[in-house]
């Protein structure tokens, strides 16, 4: 949505920089999701017990999405703010945005479940570079069709927020289930 406002109020160079900014805070985000799930593979207590906290987090989240949904369309206005530098904002919104590790801590623990990452530098390296360029070309995209995209959000939110209740409730009574038995 930053990246959405940001096109809308300042263009789409602006829109780029902020790309890039987050891109930026993708790369130690990525190691650092690396060596903390080579570091929860060989310690398995620790993995039930992100498994237990999961739940909670899972239950939290689809009931946020739901809260989401039952709210009316999302607008972003193009009306001038402070000049701020998008490239920094990016930096800070990145480095304040913490679901990222655990994001790519959760696509490497599936890549590796399907024997499609490996802990060596190369397959680190890869990883690495694809989360990054993949990041800056979904903000890109953002930026490019900010105006296409803001005038089809509302009713699109609206749904994908309870869908997306609708899977993390889904997904807190697997594991649920899972605990139990």
């Amino acid at each position: 949505m930053t990246a959405l406002k940001i096109s809308l109020e300042k263009g789409k160079q602006a829109a780029n920089k902020y790309a890039f900014g987050v891109s930026l805070i993708i790369i130690p985000q990525v190691i650092i999701a690396v060596i903390l799930t080579k570091y929860i593979a060989q310690n398995p207590t620790i993995l039930e017990t992100l498994e237990k906290a999961g739940i909670v987090v899972f239950i939290a989240l689809s009931y946020y999405f739901y809260r989401e949904s039952k709210k009316g369309k999302i607008k972003i206005d193009a009306v001038k703010t402070k000049n701020r530098n998008p490239l920094l904002t990016g930096i800070a919104l990145s480095i304040l945005n913490m679901f990222g590790i655990p994001f790519f801590s959760g696509t490497i623990i599936t890549l590796d479940v399907f024997k499609l990452f490996s802990f060596d530098a190369v397959s680190v390296f890869f990883f690495t570079l694809g989360s990054v360029l993949g990041t800056f070309y979904i903000l890109f995209l953002y930026g490019k069709f900010a105006k296409i995209i803001q005038q089809k959000t509302g009713k699109l939110t609206k749904d994908i927020n309870l869908i997306l209740s609708i899977l993390t409730g889904l997904v807190a009574v697997f594991s649920l289930i899972k605990q139990l038995f």
